[in-house]
């Protein structure tokens, strides 16, 4: 179900719970309000639709990827500065991002997943975990 974007900065800076496996109906809803915005956004996580658990929704370009519990475990020493906007705040703001991540995450079934990710995919990914952490960008 399409959620409404929430815009609560104080919500936002709240640090989000784990995800359970009761909770994929929550990716659900993130997977499908990335889609009804996918002229302008390539990730939400869920306390972006008032869901404050560590979830996220991105495109990967391939498609849309749900990541429950993501964590980063490995990641490049190479950073590059860039700058971010983001559904829920206004304008773009400058941050530094790892090109290259390894995520541990759970998928739509709750399965136990790593995968690697880089460029643009990767510095979404990264976006969306501070979001999870209650971090601003």
């Amino acid at each position: 179900m399409v959620k409404e974007i929430i815009h609560d900065e104080f919500f936002l800076q709240q640090k989000s719970a784990k995800a359970v496996k009761e909770d994929i109906a929550v990716a659900q809803d993130l997977l499908d309000t990335l889609a009804a915005h996918r002229e302008h956004c390539v990730g939400l996580a869920a306390n972006m639709i008032g869901v404050a658990k560590c979830i996220i929704a991105v495109n990967t370009g391939a498609g849309n990827l749900a990541l429950l519990n993501p964590e980063i475990v490995k990641h490049s020493a190479k950073t590059y500065k860039t700058t971010e906007g983001c559904l829920s705040l206004s304008g773009e703001r400058e941050t530094e991002r790892y090109e290259t991540i390894e995520v541990k995450y759970r998928d739509m079934a709750f399965a136990k997943q790593r995968q690697k990710f880089s460029g643009f995919t990767a510095q979404i990914i990264q976006h969306e975990i501070d979001h999870c952490q209650g971090i601003l960008i």
